[in-house]
């Protein structure tokens, strides 16, 4: 590996505040959507008509439908009055998944819709599997997809089954076939700023943007969201962690390899010592990533690194410099 490569790999990603976040991250898309009143807002402006008040409105509702079963967790899940389902969902990234994903959740959604015992299957509720993405999934162009089961051979039969799989893409470029509240919220999501939800003109998307306003300023979501972010680095860490630990046994396997052709007793000793120093390197990296997410300045950074790992100051300002900090 070379030096650019090792450098790339030791940056250290940087949390961005809460307050800049746009509503295409998830955390802040379901803490947003928490509120029943926003969800139905998001949901009169997707399909074009007031949607009828929600009756429930869960965000990161778990559902399994038995231990068996792979369990998935859903961003936002709702009812309306009139028992129609909504799961809405924040895609922030492509995955090659996505479609197969969202048959899946169909599928788990509507075994939860009927009760044991009922043999009638006109009771299933309509149910709608919404996903939000900053990427147009399929290509063509369009805000919208919309995805219901129809004959191939009669395309205008319709199944009738009252499922529907519906894809929100915010880069489309078919302004004259959507609404322009739709396509106004769309861009919205990817910049969510007062200037955007003013210049819409919808009185819908400027409750929903009171409603970011107050959950970027509250500091209970402000605690969660540092929560959110730091157990989701500890949990990238001990991966890479792991990866390290086997990349690094089977580097010794290598050296031993090589030092019974070599010498025994010297390759032994040289892979004892690298092996001190890449964990040592190691560990200081990580201290100083972990202390600059805490916005820790340098100067308390350096005195840290010359105190644990017996530095004198100028190697602990260089080690910082060097390693792309």
């Amino acid at each position: 590996m070379d030096k650019k490569q090792n450098k790339e790999q030791n940056v250290k990603p940087i949390m961005k505040p809460l307050k800049e976040l746009n509503l295409t991250s998830r955390f802040l898309f379901d803490e947003v959507m928490e509120d029943p009143q926003t969800h139905q807002d998001v949901l009169s402006i997707i399909f074009g008509k007031e949607i009828p008040v929600l009756e429930s409105n869960e965000t990161e509702k778990e559902l399994r439908v038995s231990p068996g079963i792979r369990q998935i967790r859903m961003d936002v899940f709702a009812m309306d009055e009139e028992k129609t389902v909504y799961n809405t969902e924040m895609q922030e990234k492509r995955k090659a998944d996505l479609a197969r994903r969202s048959r899946f959740y169909q599928a788990l959604v509507d075994t939860g819709l009927l009760e044991p015992g009922i043999p009638n299957y006109n009771l299933l509720n309509a149910s709608y599997i919404i996903m939000i993405m900053p990427f147009d999934l399929f290509g063509y162009g369009k805000y919208q997809y919309t995805f219901e089961a129809r004959c191939r051979e009669v395309p205008e039969c319709a199944l009738g089954d009252k499922a529907v799989r519906i894809f929100l893409n915010t880069r489309g470029k078919n302004e004259e076939e959507v609404s322009r509240e739709l396509v106004d919220f769309l861009h919205y999501l990817e910049d969510t700023t007062d200037e955007k939800a003013v210049s819409s003109g919808s009185e819908r998307i400027r409750r929903i943007h009171d409603r970011v306003c107050k959950v970027k300023v509250s500091e209970e979501v402000g605690v969660k969201y540092m929560q959110a972010w730091e157990e989701k680095y500890y949990e990238r860490e001990e991966g890479r962690e792991e990866g390290r630990k086997e990349g690094r046994e089977e580097g010794r396997k290598e050296g031993r390899e090589e030092g019974r052709k070599e010498g025994r007793e010297e390759g032994r000793k040289e892979g004892k010592e690298e092996g001190r120093e890449e964990e040592k390197a190691e560990g200081m990296r990580m201290l100083v990533a972990s202390l600059r997410a805490f916005n820790i300045p340098d100067k308390k950074i350096v005195e840290q690194l010359s105190e644990r790992y017996h530095l004198v100051q100028e190697d602990a300002e260089k080690f910082i410099k060097g390693n792309g900090f």
